[in-house]
């Protein structure tokens, strides 16, 4: 009889030290990996022992469907073909099921990912000017929340609650989802509203967070160009779009070890972000999850 999954994860992690010489933070990103799948499966009633070469897939392709950079995934790839090789080879599992796992079509054509440190660098080129801190609370919003661009032009005072950290966003299909707010976003936007009080706010727009010059709401486009142009200052040769920073949001958690669902639920994925799944979400759970993992929040905590 195979020994309980903390048994073997135990056993895998010396194999991974004595075995194979890994280095620390890989030994802890491939535990990780394995916790994410073990979590997954056990989500969906499958035994970790005896899921197939398709239910692995389907994990896998739950990874896609979040959004997460095609690197990211083919390294949580190569820990899990990792773990199924020890199970066959050190604890007596009948085949391989990881090893014909081919990585899905779809992640080629996924954005790319900007690290923490090129997200810095962009706020670090804003030009000084009225839209200074306007552009640096959009930045915030849309990597610390995970917002898409629709999302973030047509953000309302109203749907902010400072105090508890969170905002009401209505994302695809007029489904609305609880979005914890991190610190860092709240403080930008703290910094911005002395600016948006000296606008003259077009009727209609008073509680809209996010305005030109002229008192009107931003449009997609603006933001898409503000963003493109500013990476360019910051010498950033990717191709930027406002969903780079919502795809980095997930990746980053991700790879910081959060919780598959809270990120589907913080993203509003329409896969998963029914309404029915909404009205359950348990908020507070999901804040704590984001404050935890989120590079803006634990570069804050360690200060």
């Amino acid at each position: 009889m195979l020994a309980p999954y903390p048994i073997l994860r135990a056993r895998y992690q010396a194999y991974l030290l004595l075995e194979r010489g890994l280095a620390d933070n890989t030994r802890e990103a491939y535990l990780r990996d394995i916790d994410r799948l073990q979590q997954w499966l056990a989500d969906e009633g499958i035994d970790y022992d005896s899921a197939t070469t398709d239910e692995l897939s389907a994990f896998i392709a739950s990874l896609c469907d979040l959004g997460i950079a095609a690197r990211s995934v083919a390294r949580i790839m190569s820990g899990i073909k990792s773990f199924y090789r020890f199970l066959h080879l050190e604890a007596g599992v009948e085949g391989d099921a990881a090893s014909r796992l081919r990585t899905p079509a779809m992640i080629r054509r996924l954005p790319q990912v900007l690290s923490v440190a090129e997200i810095d660098a962009m706020e670090a080129a804003i030009v000084p000017g009225p839209t200074a801190r306007r552009n640096r609370a959009i930045i915030e919003m849309l990597y610390g929340c995970g917002l898409r661009v629709s999302e973030l032009v047509g953000l309302e005072f109203s749907r902010i609650d400072a105090a508890r950290r969170v905002a009401l966003i209505t994302g695809k299909g007029d489904k609305e989802r609880l979005v914890p707010v991190s610190d860092a976003a709240i403080a930008a936007l703290d910094d911005y509203l002395p600016d948006r009080a000296r606008l003259d706010v077009k009727p209609g727009e008073e509680n809209v967070v996010f305005l030109n010059v002229r008192g009107r709401r931003l449009t997609r486009q603006m933001v898409f160009i503000f963003l493109r142009d500013l990476a360019a200052l910051a010498g950033i040769r990717k191709v930027i779009s406002p969903h780079t920073l919502r795809h980095s949001f997930a990746t980053h958690l991700l790879e910081g070890g959060a919780n598959l669902r809270a990120i589907q639920q913080m993203l509003g994925h329409e896969s998963i972000a029914t309404t029915e799944l909404y009205l359950h979400l348990d908020t507070r759970a999901l804040h704590d999850e984001i404050i935890a993992h989120h590079p803006r929040n634990r570069v804050r905590h360690l200060l």
